[in-house]
């Protein structure tokens, strides 16, 4: 007898259905084969399937059982299948009612006592059953909030196969409707931690965290070690806007898909921060492996991707930047199939001047010789640190500063004026357009400058020997910092502050 069923599995960030067709045929050779570009891990639920079937007080078939998992044309990687591999087995041996699977998508994984556990990917696979035409959902009891943020679905929580089983014949508790967003989401309420108050003195480097927060730019910190620029870099995320709730889904969908919510299921709402260590390979920070999953460009999607000590990196994996930084995707090759992941993040580094941490330290001199330091400098190429928009020496803090017991402005007022400066921008370039992303079509119009403030430009292309790149990205910087005054044109204040934000420029030419 040939059964149906239904699974899901995910591509990308996206998922499609799966048709589960189990048949039995009468050999010797008992046991499960699975066709239809199944992987390893797949390959492996048949010993997870028998044992959970008998665990559950279920009979197994004692004959051949032949399953195809459609499309045949498409590989199929995890263990979400087995759920769904088992009520289709039961069915085909009569031991439940085949019909009742046909409008019923199940996604779990098995353990061998004939427990579901949770899985990877439900979010993905839960919208994209909003385009097809099941509507009921079998899902393990702990990815349920996650899937309920999608509506229009009957979801059916589950512990065990025996629950699974019950809700097939009808037995067991009724679905529950998903709601979807929440109704009243905010992100603006959320507590950080670390505060800005917390920084004493730098009031430069504060002042560019503003202007990056602004306008979604790039920034990179140079100064000697204990200056501060891990502690400021750690704040960024307290003074960038509120995540929408349409850019909350797709950081959690991009989560879900990397398994990162199986033990916390639920909306994320804080910006992300992503800190790699200096070893990370390019992959991991790219994202792929043989079965591809979104890197550290991804993860920071709508948030931050922090590298501190810069040139510590490897070249490869600082190399791998380039086009997620241009794109704001990174896309993934293998045979047969290409998968594009979002990697819309604001980069934020940190580096020294030098091996030793300490050229051009008022206090401390440097060990370093000018070959050192050239090639200590040389990891970072021209490309990559064209497309880092500002460039903020943060000195040695002298004595008094760190002495005050006065306290710095907390990052809830910076972040009002963040935010006001991003209304600007979507009123400008729509609603989910920042300064740093503006089309290059668009610079003439939005970023034009009066006869005072070209010959200021002119001149810093020359002397800085700059890119029309990095020309372009002056000109956005000078935007968000006209922004942040509520001026309506581009200023010679403006263009002379953003010319200042690129101190490499001034200490290096970029080829």
């Amino acid at each position: 007898m040939l059964a149906i069923g239904y699974c899901a599995a995910v591509r990308g960030i996206g998922a499609y259905v799966v048709r589960v067709e189990v048949v039995g045929i009468p050999t010797t050779d008992i046991g499960i084969h699975i066709v239809g570009l199944a992987d390893r891990s797949i390959q492996e639920s048949k010993e997870r399937v028998n044992a959970a079937i008998r665990s559950s007080g279920f009979l197994f078939p004692t004959y051949k059982v032949v399953v195809n998992l459609a499309p045949a044309d498409v590989r199929k990687e995890g263990a979400a299948f087995d759920v769904a591999l088992a009520l289709t087995i039961l069915a085909m041996d009569q031991q439940l009612d085949a019909h009742r699977l046909r409008d019923v998508v199940a996604i779990g994984e098995l353990a061998l006592d004939g427990s579901v556990k949770p899985v990877g990917g439900v979010l993905p696979i839960a919208i994209s059953l909003k385009q097809s035409s099941h509507r009921r959902l079998i899902v393990p009891a702990r990815n349920l909030a996650e899937a309920a943020l999608v509506d229009g679905l009957t979801l059916f929580p589950v512990h065990t196969l025996t629950q699974a089983v019950d809700v097939v014949l009808g037995r067991g508790q009724p679905g529950v409707s998903s709601n979807g967003k929440p109704e009243h989401f905010d992100a603006r309420s959320q507590h950080f931690d670390e505060d800005l108050e917390d920084v004493k003195g730098q009031e430069r480097a504060r002042r560019a965290m503003e202007v990056a927060a602004a306008g979604g730019h790039n920034l990179l910190f140079i100064g000697p070690p204990g200056s501060g620029k891990t502690m400021l870099a750690r704040r960024m995320p307290s003074i960038m806007p509120a995540m929408s709730c349409d850019e909350a889904l797709e950081v959690t969908t991009l989560y879900s898909v990397s398994g990162l919510l199986r033990h916390s299921s639920r909306l994320l709402t804080e910006r992300p921060f992503r800190a790699p260590h200096h070893t990370v390979s390019a992959i991991a920070l790219a994202g792929g492996g043989s079965v591809p999953r979104p890197g550290e460009v991804s993860l920071a999607h709508h948030g931050v991707l922090f590298l501190d000590e810069m040139a510590e990196f490897s070249r490869g994996a600082l190399e791998v930047l380039r086009q997620p930084l241009e794109d704001g995707a990174v896309t993934i090759s293998r045979a047969g199939r290409a998968i594009t992941y979002p990697a819309n993040f604001m980069l934020l580094a940190s580096l020294n001047p030098c091996p030793c941490g300490y050229h051009g330290d008022r206090l401390r001199g440097c060990s370093c010789s000018p070959i050192a330091i050239a090639r200590y400098l040389s990891k970072i190429s021209g490309p990559l640190l064209d497309r880092i928009d500002m460039h903020v020496d943060v000195p040695r803090m002298p004595y008094e500063d760190m002495s005050t017991r006065a306290k710095a402005e907390q990052s809830f007022r910076v972040r009002s004026r963040v935010e006001a400066a991003r209304t600007l921008q979507r009123v400008r370039l729509g609603p989910t357009g920042t300064n740093a992303a503006m089309p290059a079509k668009s610079l003439r119009e939005h970023c034009a400058l009066d006869d005072r403030a070209r010959p200021l430009l002119a001149a810093a292309v020359m002397k800085l020997h700059l890119s029309a790149r990095a020309h372009d990205r002056i000109l956005r910087v000078a935007r968000t910092i006209a922004d942040l005054a509520g001026a309506r044109t581009i200023e010679t204040a403006h263009l002379a502050e953003a010319i200042g934000y690129r101190s490499l420029d001034r200490s290096r030419g970029i080829d």
